[in-house]
């Protein structure tokens, strides 16, 4: 299990046993199930089984209460589970799900033979989540990624990505809106913006056989690495997950200018498990543990570098990068290139400041 973002946690979660619309009522032994079964696979899986045991215990208290009675239909079930669970656990990962229309995963928690394809065409559709390439003006690349999707489906259009950026002299990646997704994909670009030697990025804790998993650099990747490039990465409090690990990786080893907003604050991996009739928990399995800090972003998200406005990050980006770029500048018609694109940029920035008051 090494997915962790919401655009890959909409697998199915219906059961053969039953099934309900999202406004259908439900029964006082039905709700007493799902709960029960949502706080059985907490204690099973949950990467922190202390938290899990306080769940159950906060959680089974309030349902003897009848404190759940009020929330009749499938999706305020799972609504008013999601918001007590992640109160004791300030975990943004872990929700409970309700879906009554997808296909089902069988009782194991794996998806039907058709769920994969359904996936990868949606993900095909995204164009794998990278939304643009594009040149800017002084020669600076820019990459707007809305999801790491899995590397099997995104190599061929990620490596495609990075050869056109790779003759731009910096780069700005913008996951202002992107919410996650796979940290082999994460692993994979990191790795045009290192050298020959592996660099170790992050690790993944999981419970389940109390097993650490690593993700280092490929010096191998195909197509023109550029380890001394201007990196800057574009962020706002949607950048989560497998985002976040990209930001809090470069943030960490001094490879990226992080500019923008505080991002949301979620790292803990995991996978959605069905529970029944529509109902399913996303539960986190593992954490994040960064090979220099020892920590992750957590419930604080990752701090940026320039704090500005969403609306004025890529300005100020490139503005930043177009600075960097002619205080090494010998060439005189290159200065002037850079000069112009620079004084363009700043009145740009001075515009969407000013019609931000």
């Amino acid at each position: 299990m090494s997915l962790f973002c919401v655009l890959f946690t909409s697998l199915a979660l219906s059961s053969p046993s039953a099934s309900f619309t999202p406004t259908a009522e439900l029964d006082a032994e039905t709700r007493t199930r799902v709960i029960e079964r949502t706080l059985e696979l907490l204690r099973e899986k949950y990467v922190f089984a202390d938290v899990a045991d306080e769940m159950t215990a906060v959680v089974r208290g309030k349902l003897e209460r009848g404190e759940y009675d009020r929330l009749s239909t499938g999706s305020a079930l799972a609504g008013g589970l999601t918001q007590d669970l992640q109160a004791i656990s300030n975990d943004l990962h872990l929700r409970v799900l309700f879906d009554s229309e997808r296909p089902m995963p069988d009782e194991a928690g794996e998806p039907t033979p058709e769920e994969p394809k359904r996936m990868r065409a949606q993900a095909r559709a995204l164009n794998y989540g990278f939304e643009k390439v594009e040149r800017l003006p002084g020669n600076v690349g820019y990459l707007d990624l809305r999801a790491f999707q899995a590397l099997e489906w995104a190599r061929e259009t990620a490596s495609g990505a990075m050869g056109f950026l790779a003759s731009t002299d910096a780069l700005i990646v913008d996951v202002r809106n992107n919410g996650g997704g796979s940290p082999e994909t994460v692993a994979f670009l990191s790795s045009y913006l290192f050298g020959d030697e592996p660099v170790h990025l992050n690790s993944l804790y999981w419970r389940d056989g109390d097993r650490t998993e690593e993700f280092w650099t490929d010096p191998s990747v195909p197509g023109t690495h550029t380890p001394s490039k201007p990196v800057y990465v574009l962020t706002s409090g949607r950048t989560f997950s497998a985002a976040e690990e990209f930001t809090y990786n470069l943030k960490c080893l001094g490879r990226a200018t992080i500019v923008g907003q505080r991002t949301g604050g979620g790292a803990h991996p995991g996978g959605p498990l069905p529970v029944e009739g529509g109902f399913g928990v996303w539960v986190p399995m593992g954490r994040a543990v960064n090979p220099i800090t020892g920590k992750n972003w957590e419930g604080t998200g990752v701090e940026p570098d320039v704090e500005v406005p969403v609306d004025v990050s890529l300005p100020m980006a490139q503005m930043l990068a177009l600075e960097v770029l002619l205080e090494t500048e010998s060439d005189p018609d290159r200065s002037d290139e850079l000069r112009h694109a620079l004084d363009a940029i700043r009145r740009r920035i001075d515009e969407v400041a000013g019609a931000g008051r």
